[in-house]
């Protein structure tokens, strides 16, 4: 029932994930049965294509998070993560209120142990075709240098069990190349991951790397993160209007890559783009199986153990 243009946009998303998706797959929505069943008709299916759970709450877009998750134990975000601690799913998202997905997290299926602060992600898509990442991207706006450490280990463990990346280059995204650049918690991450064994550290990289081939993981505090992302988010727009996209910044389309997953918690939760559509519903879908399967929580906590 989450997102702006829920509930028709998820259950359309839904059913092409179902197309897209092994047999093998079961996808369990959770919402308004009432709403469900004759969108599913409509698209062609019926409510024996999937696991329906009916909750009859619903914790809308500009609600205080924490309040709402904790006032509304009926609503889906709720139910679903009841669900994940329980083990009765494997992978839950949403593009539902993304405060109260993070309370979610955090106090239902819980931090990692050793984790300090969990972070997300946002693809950068690079020019030779390849794709990187950077984190965190607005979930922690202040961050000390051992926090921006834990993220060079959450975001190469990431980039190398669901993209495929060997020994993933990680960065530090600064002012300059030079060790002594950037604010003091930049230069201090920096004395901490230069001789780091966890991740492959290449130094500091600036703004105009984001998209080349210098790093596959670029680290930064949250408030950093999210100006990037809308940044390269408002240029996908403007280039979007004027015709002018070549099949390079046609990557740029949030709705390709579907979500973000929540990395340093005890399961698989991912976080949809509050605008998604069906393609972006249908490939956060798929996103979230990839990382179920990738057994990124797993390969987090024996990294922090």
């Amino acid at each position: 029932m989450g997102g702006d243009f829920a509930p028709d946009a998820t259950i359309g998303g839904a059913v092409l994930a179902l197309d897209a998706l092994p047999k093998s797959v079961t996808l369990v929505l959770l919402g308004d049965r009432d709403k469900i069943i004759p969108l599913l008709k409509a698209k062609g299916k019926s409510e024996k294509d999937f696991e329906i759970v009916h909750t009859t709450e619903v914790i809308e877009m500009g609600e205080h998070p924490t309040k709402a998750f904790g006032q509304k134990q009926n609503s889906s975000i709720a139910v679903g993560f009841k669900m994940l601690k329980e083990e009765t799913l494997d992978g839950f998202a949403s593009a539902g209120n993304s405060g109260a997905m993070m309370v979610g997290a955090m106090f239902t299926v819980k931090t990692i142990p050793g984790v300090i602060r969990p972070s997300i992600t946002s693809i950068l898509p690079k020019e030779d075709g390849g794709v990187g990442l950077i984190l965190d991207v607005g979930i922690n706006a202040d961050c000390k240098p051992d926090v921006l450490y834990q993220f060079g280990v959450l975001g190469s463990i990431f980039a190398e069990n669901v993209y495929g990346i060997k020994s993933p280059k990680v960065a530090l995204l600064n002012i300059g190349e030079e060790s002594e650049k950037g604010n003091l918690a930049s230069q201090a991450a920096h004395g901490l991951m230069k001789d780091s064994k966890d991740f492959n550290f290449v130094g500091n990289v600036e703004g105009r790397d984001l998209f080349n081939g210098k790093s596959d993981v670029i680290v930064c505090d949250g408030f950093t993160g999210n100006i990037v992302l809308k940044e390269a988010e408002a240029f996908f727009t403007l280039l979007y209007k004027r015709k002018l996209l070549d099949e390079y910044f046609k990557r740029f389309n949030y709705e390709i890559y579907g979500g973000t997953p929540i990395l340093g918690i005890n399961s698989t939760v991912i976080i949809g783009h509050g605008i998604s559509n069906e393609k972006a519903i249908k490939n956060m879908v798929i996103l979230t199986k990839d990382v179920v399967e990738a057994k990124i929580s797993e390969k987090i906590k024996q990294a922090f153990n």
